[in-house]
């Protein structure tokens, strides 16, 4: 039997690349989406076909809807089809209260963690729904407890975005609920990834650990079993949840 296949975005790194790893080792084959990081990218490819899988690299904004059309023609060009999506491509910017973003940093923030996101998705179920002649499968959003922390002073934009990717999740679930799809969300806390350089804070991850009751920052693994479960049959009655992997916060 052909093994089964995900397109993971954002999958150069952080909780994307940790999900990649443990889907290989769980049996799928592995399309690897990524912006910019061609080198990190590869890196997980490695990493999975150590684990048995086939890895396929596919470069792509998310922000760019001429990017996304093209990114799902590269899965089908090598995959026959498509059995789960994780929609991870996210990105922060600098810290910053409300008054001071400007309409470029918003556009940005929104277009990559949110339409963007949104756009992946549609393609996803235009090739898992049985309405569309796929043969089911699962998607899940990767949202934030920003979302209903809100992030202030910080990254306000940033947990908008991803409280359309709760209402998303809602949404798009019941929409194909009887075509053989299943969409759910995890929401991260405090996660020691990347990311957070990025947003220049590279210490955010220790500086805010005593703010989790568990009083540690989580790690890309323990978001990427959340997925996996997720995305299998075990979590087979499973659709419009969002799942909190925060330590309690």
């Amino acid at each position: 039997m052909t093994r089964p296949t995900v397109l993971i975005t954002g999958a150069s790194a952080g909780i994307g690349a940790a999900t990649a790893q443990l889907a290989a080792r769980a049996g799928y084959d592995v399309a690897i989406h990524y912006n910019s990081d061609r080198d990190g990218a590869a890196r997980v490819a490695e990493t999975v076909e150590k684990e048995g899988g086939s890895a396929l690299l596919i470069q792509g904004d998310v922000s760019n809807s001429e990017d996304i059309s093209r990114m799902f023609l590269e899965f089908d060009a090598q995959f026959s089809r498509m059995d789960a999506l994780v929609n991870n491509a996210g990105i922060v910017d600098r810290s910053s209260r409300v008054d001071q973003m400007t309409p470029e940093r918003l556009e940005r923030i929104i277009s990559v963690n949110l339409t963007g996101a949104i756009l992946v998705a549609k393609e996803g179920v235009l090739r898992m729904s049985t309405a569309h002649g796929g043969q089911g499968g699962a998607i899940v959003n990767l949202s934030s407890v920003a979302a209903v922390l809100g992030a202030a002073n910080q990254y306000v934009d940033y947990a908008a975005a991803k409280a359309g990717i709760d209402t998303l999740t809602k949404g798009l679930a019941h929409e194909v609920a009887t075509e053989g799809v299943r969409v759910n969300a995890v929401r991260p806390g405090i996660i020691d990834t990347e990311i957070h350089a990025k947003g220049g804070l590279p210490n955010r991850a220790v500086d805010l650990a005593p703010l989790v009751p568990m009083k540690r920052a989580g790690t890309a693994i323990e978001v990427a079993e959340a997925i996996l479960w997720l995305l299998s049959d075990k979590a087979s009655y499973v659709t419009g949840t969002v799942l909190d992997v925060s330590g309690g916060r």
